[in-house]
């Protein structure tokens, strides 16, 4: 189950309730490092935006928690989200955003099949993520797992994740 919290280490974001983070995600608060939520980013691959984060961290705090709690599940509030966000990159850089395809059937969703990647990712852990754990996940907890191993990213959360979404004690025999 994703932890809903209010970023209590954060004194930006004390108050902020309903915004989905996870505990992992708090090393980049106590280390001052400011990085773009996953919820975020969640939603960023939703309407197909690329987010520098040189960019993020212009925006003002208002403008990261609309990001972080504005709904963006119906075609009507992807809409907004995209206009939304494009509008305030337009702010900060001058220029539109840049955009990506947004994938018809990401890995994320497909509850009947661990990534095949990601399950090699495990495994290099002594893990193992059996099927019934994956589809027990949330979207953003599955989201968040594909994107702490993906190329570019420093990966140092993601045995950190699967520790807190209690995947880490799956050791294989």
């Amino acid at each position: 189950m994703p932890a809903i919290n209010t970023f209590k280490r954060s004194p930006e974001m004390q108050g902020l309730f309903g915004v989905e983070y996870f505990l992992f995600e708090e090393d980049f608060v106590e280390e001052n490092v400011r990085c773009i939520p996953m919820i975020v980013r969640f939603k960023m691959d939703a309407v197909g935006i690329k987010l520098p984060l040189e960019v993020w961290c212009k925006f003002s705090f208002e403008e990261r928690k609309v990001l972080a709690v504005q709904h963006c599940t119906t075609r009507i509030e992807k809409s907004a989200y995209h206009f939304y966000l494009n509008g305030l990159i337009n702010i900060y850089t001058g220029g539109d955003a840049k955009e990506l395809a947004i994938a018809i059937a990401p890995l994320w969703a497909d509850l009947e099949n661990v990534p095949q990647a990601l399950q090699q990712k495990a495994v290099a852990f002594n893990w193992f993520i059996a099927v019934k754990k994956w589809k027990a996940l949330s979207d953003l907890q599955r989201f968040a797992l594909l994107k702490l191993f993906s190329p570019g990213h420093e990966n140092k959360n993601f045995p950190k994740a699967m520790k807190e979404f209690g995947l880490a004690a799956d050791a294989m025999i």
